[in-house]
């Protein structure tokens, strides 16, 4: 379910070591830019409001020396800071004006991406963060600088990247919170502990699935309730009826948030038929037939074409 973009900050890096013929990996959080200042991107013109693909215009020299400039500080909450999660849209460009292929736009994919500010996101990238507020906007040359030392004698001149970066907002919340009632459906178990922890689904039982699709609020959320084509943040994770085995969860990657587009075919329809309408912050319970999931075909090693899915979802947000 996750989106081609949502990795494009933690990868600039690898654009070099493409330019360079390079087939290693990359420690991408390895060295400090040179600059942190708007030096560089002062040469850099860039048109459109905060919240809408922008277009940018470039001069003729590039230029080889990370920096960053906020454009527009942004009214909403709090900066981002180093660990936490962050909301926005971003588009990358290469120097001749052209959006990048690895990265592209979000507002080209339906919506913004979350984004961990780790050490795996270029540091000149999340100094601009930590001073751009949601609704604000940002632009950052990514030079070859932002390599690790002993890679950057070996990267080629004139690769630089620009991002302009529209942050959406900063999520406070890593679970649904409050009280939380029986889903009521027979066969399955939801455990719903305190805080930040994360809730146990068990979905061993001899009873029937249901044929049609079932969507029971276990917490409900006193947020708005989330639109057709909004994105939504979310916790889930997901198991087989009747075998209890799990075949997805992002609990089990970290507890890192996943963000999609909803009501718009960019999911399982059982997601898109099932999320539309409930207020931000609850948690769902969602029992899926094959016909509104994976279909026939199944999907992998292990969903086959005749199982019913059951997701527990925690939907954070939605923009």
């Amino acid at each position: 379910m996750r989106r081609r973009s949502m990795a494009v900050l933690a990868a600039v890096p690898l654009m070099f070591a493409a330019a360079c013929g390079s087939g290693g990996g990359v420690a991408t959080g390895a060295s400090s830019p040179a600059s942190s200042s708007s030096s560089g991107v002062t040469e850099l013109q860039v048109t459109g409001q905060a919240g809408a693909k922008p277009t940018v215009a470039f001069p003729s020299k590039v230029v080889e020396t990370s920096s960053f400039k906020v454009l527009t500080p942004g009214t909403t909450g709090e900066a981002a800071k180093a660990g936490t999660n962050v909301v926005a849209n971003f588009t990358v460009f290469t120097w001749d004006g052209k959006e990048n292929k690895l990265a592209g736009s979000t507002y080209d994919e339906g919506g913004p991406q979350v984004i961990t500010l780790n050490e795996q996101v270029p540091e000149i990238l999340r100094k601009g963060f930590a001073e751009t507020k949601g609704g604000g906007r940002f632009m950052s040359v990514v030079a070859k600088d932002a390599l690790p030392a002993e890679q950057q004698a070996q990267a080629p001149p004139g690769q630089s990247q620009v991002f302009v970066v529209d942050v959406v907002g900063v999520p406070q919340e890593k679970a649904a919170k409050g009280t939380a009632v029986d889903p009521g459906l027979k066969g399955v178990k939801v455990e719903n502990p305190a805080g930040d922890a994360a809730p146990k689904l068990t979905t061993k039982t001899k009873e029937k699935a249901p044929k049609e699709l079932v969507a029971k609020t276990v917490i409900k959320g006193t947020g708005p309730e989330v639109k057709s084509g909004q994105s939504i943040l979310v916790q889930y994770a997901g198991k087989i009826w009747g075998s209890d085995l799990e075949f997805d969860s992002s609990w089990s990657r970290g507890a890192q948030p996943i963000m999609f587009q909803i009501g718009a075919g960019k999911v399982i329809k059982g997601w898109d038929q099932g999320l539309v309408g409930v207020p931000a912050g609850s948690r769902v319970l969602l029992s899926i037939p094959p016909d509104l999931g994976y279909g026939k075909a199944g999907s992998g090693d292990k969903i086959k074409g005749t199982d019913t899915l059951v997701f527990l979802v925690d939907v954070l947000a939605a923009y």
